[in-house]
């Protein structure tokens, strides 16, 4: 079988003291011991990407035959994006909450790379996402909200939007409200890593 390719993907815009960085961390070690050879691309969304755009938008609607040169590339981060999550079998995402929901990088990124004839398609009986037999881990921090409370208006979208696109087989591991208790909760959230890799 071969070795996986894995797509890291970090949401945190922290550089240092990222604790959502460091469970990733974590985990794709996991995941590289587990499948020597596996490759790993990453993603980091701190280094700034954009927002769709009136011109992203005609031009991601324009048959890809008929774009301008300008139009593809107004579309050239966008299918960077697609193209990582195409070749990846396993996507790793840090993704903090910030205030309740997902930080805006994050949200920018979604946009890239939900995209008819891309990653989904229509059909009479609604939208099918394109992207299956993929896994993915999401490792979701937080500073005060209770991940999985009623103020977490993240996980569940999060789940959904995977899930949009054909990502159905999807993982998390939380470690919220870090404000109490933060290195024992970090370290319980590693033992759940170090479960999840053995089961």
């Amino acid at each position: 079988m071969p070795a996986p390719h894995i797509l890291r993907l970090d949401a945190s815009m922290r550089k240092n003291g990222s604790a959502s960085r460091e469970l990733v961390d974590h985990l794709v070690f996991g995941l590289q011991n587990a499948s020597p050879g596996a490759s790993v691309v990453t993603r980091d969304l701190a280094k700034g990407i954009d927002f769709v755009s009136e011109e992203w938008i005609v031009a991601n609607f324009t048959d890809p035959a008929e774009r301008s040169a300008r139009q593809r590339d107004t579309l050239g981060l966008s299918d960077a994006c697609v193209a990582e999550l195409k070749a990846a079998d396993i996507i790793v995402i840090g993704l903090p909450i910030y205030n309740f929901g997902v930080p805006a990088a994050f949200k920018a990124w979604i946009d890239f790379v939900c995209r008819a004839r891309e990653t989904f398609a229509y059909s009479e009986h609604g939208p099918k996402g394109l992207l299956e037999n993929k896994q993915a881990y999401v490792v979701m921090v937080s500073g005060g909200t209770d991940i999985g409370g009623p103020a977490d208006f993240a996980s569940a979208y999060v789940r959904h939007v995977l899930g949009f696109i054909g990502i159905t087989e999807v993982k998390f591991i939380a470690a919220g409200r870090l404000v109490f208790e933060c290195d024992e909760r970090i370290a319980a959230a590693k033992n759940e890593i170090d479960g999840l890799l053995r089961s």
